[in-house]
């Protein structure tokens, strides 16, 4: 078998097209290239989908637990806290027994049945789980750089009469942002990371669709060799953590461009450890 028709069997394969069968025996290097690469759809697609929605659910976190009012503020606190304060592979092992436990036969509400299935699969409840714990970590970056947005630029705001959701969305939220934006790319560099956990976890692979990771572990347990299939996925990631770091720079340059070239903040990966 060729190389460019292993491509075409098995490089949607982690979607559920082309070959049904994974290979058993003789693995080629095209073949954990290709499979290890269609993994990545997974990658990508918890990765880009929880940090699109867990930034808008980020910055409402931020703003309420900057306010002064303690019942707007205290939920924001506890939200925050118990999802930066408990290990993300814990959160996806309870989320799935949680799901689990729903009745399978769906919830009524108001004489409609509403189905529960879905949840437990990894493309649902796994992306909730990262939704929430990604939106966690992103509030309390946004709310550092909230606290440290310049005093002199609300009174000038206040100067230009300017009070509310003008003053927010004029000057506090892009200074904000400017501020906060290369710490939250560190943030979403490691959101990608993390996502090779989600079929490590409680999340099972359904039809042996799973993302890199799965297909690397599976190789390294077939051939009894890691040093080939991980190496090849770190390649991947390595790939995307320099995508990551391209498109987040142009954001960066787009909300400096009004600062002189010596004072505009460079965004710098500083990888962690331990989350």
């Amino acid at each position: 078998m060729s190389c460019i028709q292993t491509i075409a069997d098995y490089g949607l394969r982690s979607v559920g097209i082309g070959e049904r069968l994974l290979p058993r025996s003789d693995f080629t290097l095209c073949q954990q290239f290709t499979l290890i690469g269609s993994g990545m759809l997974w990658n990508l697609y918890f990765g880009i989908l929880a940090l699109l929605a867990g930034f808008f659910l980020a910055t409402l976190l931020a703003v309420a637990k900057n306010s002064e009012r303690a019942i707007i503020r205290k939920p924001a606190e506890w939200f925050i806290f118990v999802f930066r304060g408990s290990p993300l592979f814990i959160q996806f092992f309870l989320a799935y027994e949680a799901f689990a436990m729903l009745p399978r036969a769906g919830i009524p509400i108001l004489g409609i049945t509403v189905a529960t299935d879905w949840i437990t699969r990894a493309w649902a409840g796994a992306l909730v789980v990262l939704f929430f714990n990604t939106s966690a970590y992103a509030a309390e970056i946004f709310y550092g750089a909230l606290r440290s947005v310049p005093k002199g630029d609300l009174e000038a705001a206040d100067a230009y009469g300017m009070t509310g959701w003008a003053k927010f969305r004029r000057v506090t939220w892009p200074t904000m942002l400017r501020l906060g934006w290369p710490s939250y790319t560190n943030e979403a560099i490691f959101l990608f990371h993390a996502t090779t956990l989600v079929f490590f976890s409680g999340f099972p692979a359904f039809r042996q669709e799973g993302d890199a990771l799965y297909y690397a572990k599976y190789f390294a347990d077939k051939t009894f060799n890691p040093f080939i299939p991980y190496p090849i996925a770190a390649f991947y990631f390595i790939l995307l953590t320099l995508a990551v770091i391209a498109v987040f720079g142009v954001i960066n340059r787009r909300l400096n461009r009004h600062l002189p070239q010596e004072s505009r903040r460079r965004i710098r990966f500083r990888p962690q450890i331990i989350r």
